[in-house]
């Protein structure tokens, strides 16, 4: 009995080694969190903040090149001809005998030539 025992111990005296818990983790090194954030930043950059740039340059060359007779589109989704221009807004004919004041900032886009007499 005794070197059943003996046995025993000398079998389960590894298994006790192996059933201990595993270190824990070191923490991540310097050069991955600073790649990860400059991940991040790549992302960020090439999928907002340049697209909205490239969009807000265009609109500013569009405004820039108003000019009388010019037909245009509204934010709102009306469609005119230029008839004036001032500082900050633009007077644009709707239909005949209808004027309407806006926002330089509110016009979207410039329609061909001839695109209101064939609405």
């Amino acid at each position: 009995m005794s070197q059943r025992l003996i046995t025993a111990l000398l079998t389960l005296a590894p298994l006790s080694a192996w059933a201990e818990a595993a270190p824990p983790p070191g923490a991540p090194s310097a050069i991955s969190q600073i790649l990860f954030l400059g991940g991040f930043v790549l992302i960020f950059y090439f999928l907002v903040w340049r697209p909205q740039s490239k969009r807000a340059k265009e609109h500013r060359a569009l405004i820039e090149g108003l000019s009388k007779g010019d037909e245009v589109l509204v934010n709102g989704g009306l469609a005119g001809k230029i008839v004036r221009i001032k500082d900050d807004f633009v007077v644009i004919e709707i239909a005949d005998g209808v004027e309407a004041k806006v926002q330089k900032m509110a016009i979207t886009a410039m329609l061909p030539k001839g695109t209101l007499k064939d609405i």
